[in-house]
């Protein structure tokens, strides 16, 4: 087990972060690296950087010159990713992303039988079925709708871990896995999807913070205030003016805000001393702090690069090639990654708080009129809540087992406490829950060893 890498999972979900992996003596190749290994000597192996990220500054395009040109780098990308001489099909969120691609095509290939296949939750809350209709029926597709009930996730559980290799986020994981089943069973061996939308064009709720630390950075207090309270009214939007605070405190005071905001870095379920003594200085994933104009940029460039999209391109790669599918992602295009980033701030991210504003301003005419203004983000999210106390029992065996108690890292009588309040709804429900169930899992699949 690699300690640190233990860490970021448990407390922030982080994974395929760097060269490393969940396994202390594993690693893998990290993105725009290849590895040399010489034949006279193959121990002396060497990384070597092939390609880096660097925006394009496009600063003289208006925004509606740029939402024009990046219509038509976008329409060239899908255009380039629908060649495939076996059967093509698209994964469905309902979203603006996937929703995009799918009208993409039909605008390119007007004949083309187009497939999609969407994962559908029975919680409305996170049900995006009626968007997925809507684009459906829009662009003639023959949409696959997927649906999961709680016993299946437990069924299916050791094989998934098997599957993925390392632990994962969330059991979004697993309706995207079930997607790539079901896609199999219908002949189908290519599938475009959006993923890495959300990291080029600030799709989650967190970069709002991003951009008011800019702002600020930018002499600009007013504007900054007046985003941040639009963004507060949007939804899922609510603690933005923590993300904000915890950016502006230095690295020293970071600590006591978390703590005091419900966040602390060590929660009690965690075992501090055990994670003291092997070196591991709990702190957030994030290194950009400090002064700069461009917070939001250098987060995107982080999160595409480092943080979020790599471990995103893992799951699905893992997904995918279990069903011997072919996995494209028409976003992830050098040109399109460096045109979008070299783009002002303030065109990814509206004065109203509109994420993603120049691509849904591309968009416009091209895909169902409802689905550009969309202010919500869901994107395959599971209830998961709803399942894992549907579990109840199975998730309760789980966390008094033998194999929780083999893990130094946790606090048994703590994880289980925190449970019990989360489920009997006394305490907030986030992905921890998740977390905990997947590592025991991931721990008697590979006979993991802590100590």
């Amino acid at each position: 087990m690699n300690s640190e890498r233990l860490y970021a999972y448990l407390r922030f979900g982080l994974t395929d972060h760097g060269g490393e992996t969940l396994f202390a003596e594993v690693r893998q190749v990290p993105p725009g690296h290849y590895l040399r290994v010489p034949l006279e000597a193959p121990d002396r192996t060497e990384l070597v950087r092939y390609w880096r990220l660097v925006p394009e500054e496009r600063g003289d395009l208006s925004f509606k010159e740029a939402a024009e040109k990046l219509r038509e780098l976008f329409l060239e990308s899908v255009r380039l990713h629908l060649r495939s001489d076996v059967p093509l099909g698209f994964t469905l969120s309902g979203g603006i992303d996937s929703s995009a691609i799918v009208c993409a095509a039909r605008h390119l290939e007007p004949r083309l039988e187009l497939h999609a296949f969407s994962f559908v939750a029975e919680d409305e809350a996170v049900s995006e079925e009626r968007y997925v209709d809507q684009v459906g029926e829009a662009c003639g597709v023959r949409v696959h709708k997927v649906r999961i009930s709680p016993e299946e996730l437990a069924r299916d559980l050791d094989s998934l871990v098997r599957v993925q290799g390392e632990p994962f986020g969330s059991t979004s994981i697993y309706a995207q896995h079930r997607v790539f089943r079901r896609a199999r069973e219908e002949g189908t061996k290519v599938m475009l999807d959006g993923q890495g939308a959300d990291e080029l064009l600030a799709g989650y709720v967190s970069y709002g913070a991003a951009r008011v630390a800019s702002l600020l950075a930018s002499g600009r207090p007013l504007e900054a205030l007046s985003f941040l309270l639009r963004l507060s009214r949007l939804p899922g939007r609510e603690g933005t003016w923590k993300r904000v605070l915890g950016r502006l405190l230095s690295p020293a005071l970071q600590p006591l805000a978390r703590r005091l905001g419900g966040e602390a870095l060590l929660p009690p379920w965690l075992n501090a001393s055990w994670f003291a003594e092997r070196g591991v200085a709990p702190s957030p994933p994030s290194r950009l702090l400090g002064p700069r104009k461009d917070h939001l940029r250098q987060e995107l460039l982080e999160a595409l690069t480092e943080t979020s999209l790599p471990m995103l391109l893992r799951y699905e790669d893992r997904n995918s090639m279990a069903h011997s599918i072919e996995s494209r992602v028409p976003f992830l295009t050098p040109a399109l990654a460096r045109f979008v980033l070299g783009l002002p701030e303030g065109y990814i991210l509206a004065p109203d708080g509109t994420s993603k504003a120049v691509f849904r301003e591309a968009m416009r005419g091209l895909v169902p009129e409802g689905v550009p203004g969309r202010k919500d983000k869901i994107g395959f999210a599971t209830p998961e809540l709803r399942w894992l106390r549907a579990l109840g029992p199975w998730v309760e065996a789980l966390l008094r087992g033998e194999a929780l108690r083999s893990i130094p890292a946790l606090r048994p009588e703590e994880v289980l406490k925190e449970w019990r309040e989360v489920a009997e709804g006394r305490k907030r429900f986030d992905f921890r829950v998740w977390r905990w169930v997947n590592l025991v899992a991931w721990t008697e699949a590979f006979g993991v060893e802590y100590d």
